[in-house]
């Protein structure tokens, strides 16, 4: 009769202070050159801040450098004028709202499609899906005339509702795409469970699929967010009155060397936000882009 063999395994030596140091030293080169490039992305960033902290005439005598040498020449005055700028203050208000419609409203209606295409048995799915794939190659500046006179007769025009809606509608084509790859990869034995115990299609979207996506869903707010907060082309194309913060530094550029106190911190400001945006969603950056590569 065999007998079982039930020694335990042995236990894995510790790893030595040597092949610590030899393994950090392996991986230097590669940390030198990813802190390299990261500097050098964050010089214009720092350029930028420290421009904003100086006054005009101190930004024409010298370049932002001169905070090193000089630390009194700094003071946080350009931002007070800015936030006293009714231009500047009523775009950001409306490249908010601009930018919160451009984000939700294509994610919502992503969701229940990316669901449908994953989950739904319908006549042509696979076709229809094949041509939201093939709109994602088609550039928006197609659009912009044929838009331009649909908005001028619909009144959508110099509106943030013809913004968002534009948004939206080339915002669609990827977020279609990426939530359904992402839902597809949910294990089918989880949604069969949730229709024996008698859940209905909207159930199952609501309290299986949108919390298992949560990480898909995220990544594509960070993407369609940044989209919508840095355009400017649309704005222009499609906006008056209606200006966002783009548009509202960009007209300042005509007088760059006497606005050059206001430009600099509008554009911190502008930059700062979506920053924040990021960094609170990162966590599910790196997840979301990988949505159904892996099964």
């Amino acid at each position: 009769m065999a007998t079982v063999d039930t020694a335990a395994p042995a236990p894995r030596m510790g790893e030595s202070p040597a092949s610590r140091v030899l393994r950090w030293v392996g991986k230097a080169p590669v940390h030198l050159i990813l802190i390299f490039v990261g500097v050098l992305w964050l010089v214009p960033t720092l350029g930028l801040f420290l421009t904003s902290t100086l006054g005009a005439e101190d930004f024409q005598d010298e370049g932002w450098w001169q905070i090193f040498s000089e630390p009194s020449k700094l003071t946080f005055e350009n931002y007070e004028s800015v936030f006293d700028n009714e231009d500047i203050t009523s775009a950001l208000v409306t490249t908010v709202l601009i930018s919160i419609g451009g984000t939700l409203l294509p994610i919502a209606v992503a969701a229940f499609a990316g669901y449908a295409f994953a989950w739904l048995d319908f006549p042509g799915r696979d076709w229809l899906f094949i041509l939201v794939v093939a709109l994602l190659v088609v550039p928006l500046q197609m659009a912009l005339i044929p838009i331009f006179d649909l908005y001028n007769r619909v009144g959508l025009f110099d509106t943030v509702l013809g913004l968002v809606l534009f948004h939206t509608a080339f915002g669609l084509p990827f977020a279609i795409f990426l939530l359904r790859n992402f839902f597809i990869g949910i294990p089918k034995d989880l949604m069969e469970a949730a229709r024996i115990d008698g859940a209905s299609e909207l159930r199952i979207f609501l309290r299986v699929v949108l919390p298992l996506g949560l990480p898909a869903i995220a990544s594509l707010a960070i993407f369609q967010f940044l989209w919508t907060w840095n355009d400017l082309l649309v704005a222009l194309t499609f906006g008056r009155d209606t200006q966002p913060i783009t548009v509202a530094i960009f007209s300042q550029l005509r007088a760059f060397s006497t606005t050059i106190d206001l430009i600099a911190p509008a554009t911190f400001v502008s930059l700062a936000i979506p920053l924040v945006v990021f960094f609170a969603f990162q966590r599910y950056f790196v997840q979301g882009l990988l949505a159904g590569s892996v099964k």
